[in-house]
């Protein structure tokens, strides 16, 4: 299916007629285009009158000091360099509803989480969550697709996604040579290890 924010939105919708809460999740590889799926559905929910707040994974980044002494400040971005335990956790509170959450985002310029960041309040009917270990089938992580009411993964051609992917640790202060090996060496693998994932999903989405 193709990755029309009018048409998720509309799905959303018929599930919050259904419900007092939805929770849905958007997962895939590293440069796919989650965050900005996320963003594009959220705006269309928002200009219907629809609550909807948006949660990322990516707010559970460790902090580079926790990755220094763990000696993987070199592999950010892979697995075991999230909080998944924890992402888990406030999935699940979010999920139960009835009381104010609030997560933690991923600040891009300081390339670190900002705790207490997002407020989910406790009458918004629809939270997106997003990122790339959603639908791995091992714990911690596999305490969150039991958690999502929609489960969508979300493919986009490897070309356009490697050269996103470059640009965007470009943008951030990389030079391109070093942005290509990261790319290369981190990014890659991960990449290789969401894809799998994607049988675990209810929609396959194909980014515009």
């Amino acid at each position: 299916m193709r990755a029309d924010p009018e048409a998720l939105a509309d799905r959303l919708e018929d599930l919050a007629a259904m419900r007092p809460r939805v929770l849905a999740g958007i997962a895939g590889a590293p440069g796919a285009g989650k965050s900005t799926l996320a963003e594009t559905v959220g705006a269309a929910l928002s200009a219907r009158g629809v609550p909807v707040a948006i949660v990322p994974m990516d707010g559970f980044h460790l902090a580079d000091v926790a990755l220094d002494a763990l000696g993987r400040r070199g592999a950010k971005g892979a697995v075991d360099t999230f909080d998944g335990a924890g992402y888990a956790a406030l999935l699940a509170r979010i999920a139960a509803g009835g009381e104010t959450v609030w997560a933690p985002a991923f600040d891009r310029e300081l390339e670190q989480p900002i705790a207490g960041s997002i407020a989910v309040p406790a009458a918004t009917g629809i939270v997106i969550t997003e990122g790339n270990y959603l639908l791995l089938p091992h714990q911690p992580w596999a305490r969150i697709r039991p958690l999502l009411d929609a489960a969508w993964y979300l493919d986009i051609d490897p070309a356009v996604r490697y050269s996103r992917l470059v640009e965007r640790h470009v943008r951030f202060g990389k030079s391109r040579p070093a942005a290509e090996a990261w790319v290369h060496d981190v990014d890659e693998p991960n990449a290789a290890t969401i894809a799998p994932t994607a049988a675990l999903a209810d929609l396959l989405l194909l980014a515009e």
